[in-house]
């Protein structure tokens, strides 16, 4: 049995939650109801962080358009939640996989069962960012449900000394974990339905956060037009080439049956099929377009 820490009774995610005493003796439909009611907060706790989320997103836009890369840090659940946001957004976005990268304590095979210590070890966060080549382009986003992860913390140590711009994520008020980040979000969301549970709560606000992070951010990028995904990977599966081609038809008045054909002349790209649509242009000269703009649809199309 590893030794306590001090103790985090104090924290708002560790607390007892008077609304679900008596849990275990509830009726299922009035379990189910209770929780739905205790993730109704969720929404009240992020519209009352929505200016650090807002600064947050400004910092990630700034460090990517200028080549860094948004670094998420964290273990257990929240480590887990980085690494799926991540690799969501090369089939959303048509991004570099190495431009939004996760990092979760423990590697690998943290993401499918508990690596025992890992969270504690702030010197292997130091190791993983160095091995990533931390520099002062990137941005690394912390993320610790009850703020108070030796690992996080580590992380964004090193990402002040690097020059890096740092995010530091938690759902307890700062004062009750402080952290040394440049944008610090904290999504109050308060006592779990069981005990410091926070994949329940604490995880959901993070997944959200995280969503509108990197939605946000690749739409100032140029990735989204209007509310289409415009980026999207067509050459992933079946689904996708039908989401391309509704795409296409959508932005640009083709058909269905035209929006396919776009999009096999421009190679799967729903960028370019829309510019040739559009701008009654050949492939070649679509994506030249689109090339001399950064890749910016609305600016491909005088928009």
């Amino acid at each position: 049995m590893r030794e306590p820490t001090a103790s985090r009774a104090n924290l708002a995610t560790e607390q007892r939650s008077a609304a679900s005493a008596g849990f275990d003796q509830l009726a299922i439909a009035d379990a189910v109801a209770l929780m739905q009611r205790e993730d109704r907060a969720i929404h009240a706790a992020l519209e009352a962080a929505r200016p650090a989320i807002v600064a947050a997103i400004e910092l990630v836009v700034a460090r990517l358009a200028r080549g860094g890369r948004l670094i998420y840090v964290g273990a257990g659940t929240s480590g887990r939640l980085g690494v799926l946001d991540a690799v969501e957004c090369p089939p959303t976005f048509l991004s570099d996989p190495a431009q939004v990268v996760g990092v979760i304590a423990g590697g690998p095979t943290a993401l499918t069962r508990a690596v025992e210590g890992a969270e504690d070890d702030g010197p292997a966060a130091r190791a993983d960012l160095a091995r990533l080549e931390l520099s002062a382009r990137d941005v690394v986003f912390g993320i610790t449900a009850g703020g108070t992860t030796p690992y996080v913390h580590a992380a964004i140590e090193l990402a002040r000394e690097r020059g890096a711009a740092s995010v530091f994520f938690a759902c307890v008020p700062r004062e009750q974990a402080p952290d040394r980040a440049e944008v610090s979000i904290r999504v109050v969301t308060g006592p779990e339905v069981l005990t410091g549970s926070t994949r329940l709560k604490a995880g959901t606000a993070t997944k959200l956060v995280l969503n509108t992070v990197t939605t946000v951010a690749m739409s100032k990028l140029g990735k989204v037009y209007d509310n289409l995904m415009v980026d999207v990977d067509t050459r992933t599966n079946a689904k996708l080439v039908d989401r391309g081609a509704r795409i296409v038809a959508a932005a640009s008045g083709a058909s269905r049956e035209r929006a396919l054909e776009l999009l096999r002349a421009a190679g799967g790209s729903a960028k370019t099929a829309i510019v040739m649509q559009r701008l009654a242009c050949d492939a070649a000269s679509a994506q030249a377009r689109l090339d001399a703009v950064g890749g910016s649809l609305r600016r491909a199309l005088g928009e």
